[in-house]
This record gives C-alpha cells, structure tokens and sequence, in this order.
C-alpha cells in the first residue's frame, strides 16, 4: 500500500533524534516539519540560509523578507541565525547537518533517485 504525502513526512520526522540540525529540501521534506514528535528540540535549516526556521507565518505576520528555500513565509525561532548561501551549503556539504530530507522529482521502482 502506498503511503500519500502526509503519511511520508510524519513516517520521515519519526526518526528525527532531540537536538539534531535538520534540512529540509524544497516540496514534501518541508512538510516534515509539521510532524516533529512533540517535545523534541529540533533545529530546521533552510538551504536559503536560515539557520533556525520557525513555524510558517499566520497571515497578518508574513515578513516577505522571511522565506524558506520554497518561498513560503516562515518566522524565526529563538536562537536562529541568518547566513549566505554560500555557508549554507558549506554546513550541508561540510558535514555539519545531523540529517537532510531530499525529495526526488522520479524514483525508479528499485529506489534509485533521477538526477
């Protein structure tokens, strides 16, 4: 039985550990974001460069400055940093995320990702 987009981001934030550094990627990996067992300290990391990414902004809060990789208006959460894209993708190619969630445009039958 397949699972439908809900069901894949709450499966994926299951294995999310307190306390990790975690990025998501652009379309369904930012819904597992909604997903974060309650009680776990997590820190989101936008590719963008936010270091630290809230929760989305209710309507009358949306700062057009303030968006993820995927345009959506997000706030910040205490503690967050803004950096360039260029530090952004140092910390995700240097090692220094605990977990990245990628989403795939094609997935072949046996799970190899399209590139």
């Amino acid at each position: 039985m397949k699972l439908n987009r809900s069901q894949m981001a709450w499966r994926a934030a299951q294995d999310i550990a307190d306390g990790a550094l975690i990025n998501l990627g652009i379309g369904l990996p930012v819904a597992v974001a909604d997903y974060v067992p309650e009680g776990l300290d997590v820190f989101f990391q936008s590719e963008n460069g936010v270091v630290g990414v809230g929760p989305l902004a209710a309507p009358d809060k949306i700062d057009t400055d303030l968006v993820d990789a995927g345009s959506r208006p997000i706030t910040l959460r205490p503690g967050a940093t803004i950096v360039d894209s260029a530090w952004s993708f140092a910390m995700i190619r240097g090692g220094h995320i605990d977990v990245t969630i990628l989403g795939a445009f094609e997935v072949a039958e046996n799970g190899d990702l399209a590139n």
